[in-house]
């Protein structure tokens, strides 16, 4: 405490601003570099036993496997994040790709999991989509992020905490002149998804298992994350409902066991994303339904700690969403052009038609609600704010120098708790 103290005298008592920063720098860079190093570092290199004890503490078991030797470098080079792999000539993805293939091979031809079980993904889902369409779920508050307004399309975004549990997002997205029908072959064509690189974390994807009457798919994806976060597999189901003039589609994830687990890329068991996709007016005001809304609800557990997750999505949300228009209209133009559909987009097509009468079931057997903004409560900044503040207040009554220093002090230590309320 004592060498805190002595710092941030000699910071003060710098006749300039010039040589008071690199005081600050002198007694700050290090530490904030040391910080950051130490948990890229600690992320990337964790180890094995430590994703084992993890594993065991939420209560699933998975199956070890095969330890590799220290000594090898392949085992090394697996430790590293997926965005460094590649420059240092690392074939595994390649490698991982074709292996994947292969097992998904082997899963198609061994599995009639979906034909002799009951379906994936069945009514009990539409009606939990439905709930949260309409606002009838029960959940908590949402809470509004983001919201942008561009000639073409708007979009905004919401966030609640769920008791247990990931966070939830719900977006709303509109685009002008799109169909319904449009949008959700373009949403389910996963092929175009990868050439077109709209959506870049999505590095494969493989149809096990298709249901010709339902639309059910099972699915396999792996996606790559920021460099905090190693790539993620996922066994989803997804399946279309036509309800009135909307489409409700339903994707989760579903277990697998034709499909071994691997330590890398590391499987997400929980996975909900679904949407419900409808005609809309027009912003531009001329009364007529030219306009597409795409309401997204989307939750997953990738195991890493929640507010990471958070900060991870807030700070990259805008920038994965804006590649989707320009996506989306080279998806019209194809169409136009009379291009060829892939099997995932005929797959689309599969809808299970759903009468009036469910609607009015559900109406009947539901409480009115509706979907609440409400301001982020800030309980957990207000302590970190009385945190800095007390810190403050005893550093003042510490230091001796004069009204000139406290109120530099006062002044820094407000600067910071107004930087704190805007994140």
């Amino acid at each position: 405490m004592g060498y805190v103290l002595s710092a941030v005298a000699r910071v003060l008592e710098q006749p300039t601003a010039w040589g008071a920063a690199w005081e600050m720098a002198l007694l700050a860079g290090p530490l904030w570099a040391a910080a950051l190093i130490g948990l890229l570092l600690g992320w990337a290199w964790r180890p094995r036993w430590a994703a084992g004890l993890v594993a065991t503490a939420d209560g699933r078991h998975h199956t070890p496997a095969p330890a590799a030797s220290f000594a090898t470098l392949g085992f090394w080079r697996a430790q590293l994040p997926a965005r460094l792999r590649a420059p240092l000539g690392y074939a595994g993805a390649a490698g991982t790709a074709a292996q994947l293939r292969e097992e998904d091979e082997a899963a198609v031809q061994g599995s009639s999991e979906m034909a002799n079980e009951e379906l994936a993904v069945g009514k009990d889902d539409l009606v939990n989509l439905w709930r949260l369409v309409e606002g009838r779920d029960g959940g908590p508050a949402w809470i509004k992020m983001m919201e942008k307004t561009l000639p073409t399309f708007t979009y905004q975004a919401w966030r609640r905490d769920a008791q247990t549990g990931p966070p939830q997002y719900q977006s709303s997205t509109i685009f002008e002149n799109a169909t319904p029908e449009e949008v959700r072959d373009f949403f389910g064509d996963d092929n175009f998804r990868m050439s077109n690189k709209w959506d870049d974390m999505l590095i494969y994807h493989k149809t096990l298992e298709g249901c010709q009457t339902t639309g059910t798919m099972k699915v396999h994806w792996v996606r790559k994350f920021p460099f905090f976060c190693s790539d993620r597999e996922y066994i989803i189901a997804r399946r279309i409902w036509k309800l009135g003039g909307a489409y409700y589609c339903v994707t989760k994830g579903i277990p697998c066991s034709s499909i071994p687990r691997r330590n890398k890329p590391r499987r997400v068991d929980l996975y909900y994303s679904s949407w419900c996709i409808r005609a809309v007016e027009s912003k531009r005001g001329n009364n007529g339904l030219t306009a597409c809304e795409i309401l997204l609800f989307h939750h997953e557990d990738m195991g890493i700690p929640y507010e990471i997750a958070k900060l991870g999505i807030r700070q990259g949300m805008w920038g994965c969403v804006k590649r989707i228009e320009p996506g989306l209209r080279a998806y019209q133009k194809a169409r136009a052009a009379s291009e060829p559909l892939s099997q995932s987009a005929l797959m689309a097509q599969i809808n299970t038609k759903v009468g009036d009468n469910f609607v009015r079931s559900l109406e009947c057997n539901s409480d009115e609600s509706e979907i609440m903004e409400a301001e982020e409560k800030p309980g957990r900044n207000n302590v970190a704010r009385f945190l800095v503040l007390g810190g403050a207040v005893a550093l003042a009554c510490t230091l001796d120098q004069g009204l000139l220093t406290k109120a530099l002090i006062f002044g820094v230590a407000r600067k910071f708790v107004g930087q704190r309320k805007t994140l």
